[in-house]
């Protein structure tokens, strides 16, 4: 925040959030809003803000549309937060302006593809209690991470325990693939799904026909019996 305040040293004569400090120099204007105890992104942010300094406070989800009108922004950072959820249209409306998004040291598990692969900005998310899966297999390959922070984005959980405390790069330059591993998983579920279906049908068939020939059966004894009894009768 100090480099922030020494780049960005006069005060707008715009409105700013109430919890923030706003300030601007040579036209780029700056959202300095670091350790305000903030539960939430605020709502009043100006709309011709560049930076935008969110770190160090007590937020737990991005929602949809957070920052959409926001279209001048070129560096969000979001880390050491309290962060578990980030909606898939979280970043919508962020221009291709957008250099850097930081959500490093936060408690991001999982995080839909579709939230960050739209992006064109350096992503940092490091030290998260990650949730090694084929979405977050898909950002590493095709997002734009920052380099000096890729070692330290980690398996807290995985699918099988080897992975688990280990660097996602490293499990994946082993020849891991988790979207395969995910498809496997599908397959397998649809023919359990399928089986069981036709162990029912199968089943349903044979105490059909069962229930039938018990009531031939039945109806057949009492056509012998009949002729017997009216004999008897007579």
């Amino acid at each position: 925040q100090a480099f922030f305040c020494l780049l960005f040293c006069i005060p707008w004569g715009s409105s700013c959030p109430p919890s923030c400090q706003c300030t601007e120099r040579a036209g780029a204007k700056a959202v300095l809003c670091s350790s305000r105890h903030l539960e939430e992104i605020p709502k009043d942010i100006p709309r011709d803000v560049v930076f935008l300094k969110l770190d160090a406070n007590s937020i737990t989800r991005i929602p949809s549309n957070a920052f959409r009108h926001l279209s001048h922004l070129e560096e969000i950072d979001l880390s050491r937060n309290s962060i578990e959820k980030i909606d898939g249209a979280a970043f919508k409306g962020l221009g291709a302006g957008l250099r850097t998004l930081d959500l490093s040291s936060n408690r991001i598990r999982s995080i839909p593809k579709e939230a960050l692969l739209a992006l064109n900005a350096k992503l940092r998310l490091a030290n998260n209690p990650w949730h090694c899966e084929c979405a977050l297999q898909e950002v590493l390959w095709e997002a734009r991470l920052d380099p000096d922070s890729v070692q330290d984005i980690t398996c807290h959980t995985a699918p099988r325990e080897e992975y688990v405390g280990k660097p996602l790069l490293q499990v994946l330059d082993a020849g891991v693939n988790f979207c395969s591993v995910r498809q496997r998983t599908t397959d397998v579920a649809m023919f359990i799904t399928m089986f069981g279906w036709f162990a029912m049908v199968v089943a349903y068939v044979v105490c059909y026909v069962r229930h039938n020939r018990e009531d031939g059966c039945r109806h057949g004894d009492f056509l012998t019996a009949l002729p017997s009894s009216q004999a008897h009768a007579e």
